[in-house]
């Protein structure tokens, strides 16, 4: 067999000669679709021996890349295109299975077969079983080769009612366990198989460095040892031991994501930009995948984020030199949700840069597969993408299928663990997860012992936290941002609340729930359960780390039981560390809960003593991440230079008597300071639009949308739906846009992020939303600008009068109140458009330097002083006169 090393060496040689055998190329972990070798420089050279040539646990087996090479040759060029197409469940049709053959196809976040989140287990197979009956179906599309079907399970089978919902990430990395994690992903595993399901898309190991990141508690630890431990537990517990049990029937595919650094964007703006070095790249973000590579994971996620500028999806040197090429990876590397389509030059319907770059499978969501199917047979005929690069990556996606016996294993409704329905939550899952729960809590403050607490008392449990299960689940669970959930859709589950009273009882006391903190009977105790809402994703990226920032109801809530003489007991609920000082005053004990997931029972195994009074459970966990010591101590990681947290890493406490670090468990925790003055900084202005769309804002012409490359490029109009846009001059070439209103449609153009912005930092000062206009034909109608929220609506100012002040008197600079917005219900927190134009009727108008800015009314502006721009003559203020 040929070492990763030969194999290197090798595929380098055959490059120069021109060897087009797919199936030596392929053995050897070579991936790129051009025959000419690459002109490789002697700096990237050095950079690449950053990179080790790793040691798979999963050797090349010669028989099965015979089989994968024989079926490849076998295949017509719309067979090889439909294996790497990955359509979402709710997107295509089982006719579309049998005419197209899809290699694969996914349910994402909250997406159910037939929409309906209360499908019995037996619906689920049935579905599997219908789709893969489908692929094999060669009437069509004259193949046979079975598809195979993805999901987000990534903290147990959380798309399915009923399952076993285990400690997000960030709480299982304060256990510190790689065993627990292990006998985590079997169980994940089996209720995964349950359904039918082949593949899911975990483990996520980004080591998050920036805990404003709305990702940061899929994160394990900020510390990339930790993540490297747990990366190849996990995948061995997802798909087996190389050597016993690899993806037998119990086991499932596992996909190690998301490649490469999206936990350490600049600001933590998911979907960002990661500026590290290389040299940080690997020693940091890079250390999951070398565990989890070698030990056998068969699937790499591309990340949406872009690492110094450049999109990973359209990243051939990370994709194709790195991945594939210097580490020896011959298993998928599947897009993520649409991400090609933010590739430079690219749409979600067509993108031969990503799939060049090394993608092997185009996960496609919403309408776009079938042009981007049509598109990519186009592309592969006019030698756009070579056939070689088709063949490499459907050669990837079949060696997979046999790899994990897909051709031979029954169909979905015949495997081992199909339809076992009393699986899906069984007891000893449940009791996994509820183990995992109490090594996940961290003891930040017991002051004068008052934890362990006797269960014989009266024991009041408070917060909006207490009896809520989808507050203490989290997003991804049963629905993508968790948000939406009621306690019925996590049956057989308990709440932190049910456990403590379930506890309470056995012991003779008495415990009651009440959310707001009222009483008529004064308690012994307090429990007070509270935190973050649920989010996923960019849903939860902050501006900063100050907990419940301009409303501090929990802490009011905390604040007067104490001020009541009662001692109160904090639960912290929450995806990452967060400036909580005054809410630890106010708290005589304090623990970080995270998000626990279905069984809150754990917490209260650790909380109370026995019926006899004996400690059940100690406190094991440690702090994975640093605590803040202010809420703009966003980026704090162990090993910094200037490392000055509240609580250190490794930090926590326990009943025994030992500490670590800051403070032992029996000396108080002292007051902390409750006031943070941020240091005296002019507001430093955000642009939307200079030319481009800065990240994350996106031009949008309802209903298409844009990233504004194509503008960039070319002067060309482009209408849509009422809407002609062009380059414009503002002070250099193409730096403004010219909108044309044609009249003929509601029209509206807008600059927009895939999720919403925290914004809080310009509302808190006197801001203003800042344009330079020209206008060029007087509105016919009322002309809205307008902000977006998701959680607020749009709030709109009539500028038709002010737009009117300034026809035909050349560039001008428009200024628009944050108040405007504010005083209608605008909260800045939630801001997924900060600037977009609406009208009925006619307007041509020319638009460019969009920016929200520290207010200067009465001052010049910055474009007062600048000689370059185009007879600026005045600014034009619009404060509230004019609201909506």
């Amino acid at each position: 067999m040929l070492t990763a090393a030969f194999a290197s060496q090798s595929c380098s040689f055959l490059r120069k000669i021109k060897l087009l055998s797919c199936t030596f190329l392929l053995t050897c972990g070579c991936s790129s679709g051009h025959s000419e070798p690459s002109q490789a420089s002697e700096n990237t050279s050095q950079k690449i021996s950053i990179w080790p040539e790793l040691n798979f646990e999963v050797k090349p087996d010669k028989q099965l890349e015979q089989k994968v090479a024989d079926l490849v040759s076998e295949m017509t060029l719309k067979q090889k295109v439909a294996q790497v197409i990955q359509p979402e469940i709710g997107d295509f049709t089982l006719e579309d299975m049998r005419e197209y053959g899809f290699g694969s196809y996914l349910n994402g976040g909250g997406s159910f077969p037939n929409g309906n989140k209360h499908l019995s287990i037996n619906d689920w197979v049935t579905f599997a079983e219908a789709m893969y009956q489908a692929s094999i179906d060669d009437e069509l599309d004259g193949s046979s080769i079975p598809t195979m079907w993805g999901t987000d399970a990534v903290h147990g089978h959380n798309n399915v009612i009923g399952a076993t919902l285990f400690p997000h990430n960030i709480g299982l990395g304060a256990a510190n366990n790689p065993k627990l994690i292990e006998q985590i992903a079997t169980v994940t595993a089996k209720e995964v198989k349950v359904t039918g399901i082949d593949w899911v898309f975990a483990p996520t190991v980004a080591v998050a460095r920036d805990d404003r990141w709305g990702r940061t508690y899929e994160s394990y630890s900020e510390d990339p040892n930790i993540v490297k431990s747990y990366a190849s537990a996990i995948v061995k517990g997802l798909q087996g031991d190389v050597n016993e049990d690899f993806l037998s029937e119990l086991r499932v595919i596992a996909t190690t994501k998301h490649f490469l650094g999206d936990g350490g964007t600049l600001s933590g703006i998911d979907q960002g930009d990661n500026l590290d070095s290389e040299q940080a790249l690997f020693d940091i973000h890079a250390q999951g995948y070398i565990s989890g590579l070698s030990a056998g994971a068969q699937v790499v996620m591309a990340s949406f984020n872009s690492w110094q500028g450049t999109k990973i999806h359209g990243s051939e040197y990370l994709l194709t030199q790195v991945l594939k090429e210097r580490l020896g990876f011959d298993g998928i590397v599947v897009g993520d949700w649409n991400g090609h389509g933010q590739v430079a030059g690219c749409s979600n319907e067509s993108c031969p840069e990503a799939f060049n770059a090394g993608l092997d499978i185009y996960m496609a969501p919403g309408k776009s597969w079938k042009p981007l199917f049509d598109n990519l047979v186009a592309q592969v005929k006019s030698g756009e993408i070579a056939m070689q690069r088709l063949d490499d990556a459907v050669s990837r996606v079949l060696r997979v299928k046999f790899r994990t016996g897909l051709f031979t294993k029954p169909s979905p409704a015949n495997r081992q663990y199909a339809n076992q329905a009393e699986l899906i939550g069984a007891n000893e899952h449940r009791a996994l997860a509820s183990q995992a729960v109490r090594e996940s809590l961290v003891l930040l403050k017991n002051n004068n012992n008052l934890l362990p607490l006797s269960g014989k008392q009266i024991v009041m449990v408070a917060g909006d936290g207490a009896n809520n299960l989808a507050k203490q689940a989290g997003g991804w669970s049963v629905s993508w941002q968790g948000s939406s959930n009621q306690n019925s859709d996590f049956p057989d589950a308990t709440s932190i609340f049910s456990g403590i009273k379930a506890q309470v009882n056995q012991a003779g006391g008495k415990a009651f729930l009440s959310v707001n903190g009222r009483y008529a009977i004064k308690p012994d105790v307090a429990i007070v359960v509270f935190g973050e809402e649920p989010y996923a994703e960019g849903y939860g990226d902050l501006d900063n780390l100050e907990y419940q920032r301009g409303d501090k109801r929990d802490l009011a809530l905390l604040r007067r039981l104490k001020a009541a003489g009662i001692p109160v007991i904090s639960i912290f609920i929450s995806g990452r560390p967060l400036w909580i000082n005054a809410e630890l005053n106010a708290s005589d004990a304090f623990v970080a809960a995270w998000l626990p997931g279905s069984e809150g029972d754990g917490i209260a195994q650790v909380l109370f003593r026995d019926s006899a009074d004996n400690v059940q459970f100690d406190f094991s966990g440690k702090l994975s991440f640093s605590w803040p010591n202010h809420p703009e101590q966003t980026r704090l990681n162990i090993n910094d230079t200037d490392y000055k947290p509240l609580f250190s890493y490794g930090y926590g406490l326990s009943y025994q008597g030992n500490y670590h670090n800051n403070y032992q468990n029996n000396v108080n925790l002292p007051e902390l300071e409750e006031q943070y003055v941020a240091a005296t900084k002019a507001l430093t202005p955000l642009t939307i639009y200079d030319g481009k769309a800065y990240k994350p804002w996106r031009l949008n012409i309802k209903p298409q949308s844009s990233n504004h490359d194509e503008y960039g490029s070319s002067t060309k109009a482009r209408r849509v739906k009422g809407v002609m846009l062009s380059l414009a001059t503002y002070q250099t070439q193409a730096d403004a846009l010219t909108i044309d209103f044609e009249g003929n449609a509601k029209a509206k153009m807008s600059f927009k992020s895939a999720f919403p912005r925290d914004l809080r930092s310009y509302s808190e000062q006197e801001s203003m939303l800042s344009f330079a206009v020209k206008l060029d034909k007087l509105p016919s109608a009322q002309v809205q600008l307008i902000m977006q929220s998701d959680k607020y609506g749009k709030k709109a100012v009539d500028i038709t009068q002010a737009l009117k002040s300034l026809y035909r008197k050349g560039w001008q600079t428009m200024n628009v109140d944050f108040n405007c917005f504010i005083k209608q219900g605008m909260h800045f927190a939630d801001i997924s458009s900060p600037f977009a134009l609406k009208t009925k009727g006619q307007l041509v108008m020319d638009i460019a330097k969009i920016q929200l800015k520290e207010a200067s009314w009465g001052k010049k502006g910055d474009d007062d002083n600048n000689e370059n721009a185009a007879t600026v003559e005045q600014s034009v203020n619009i404060q509230c006169t004019n609201v909506l």
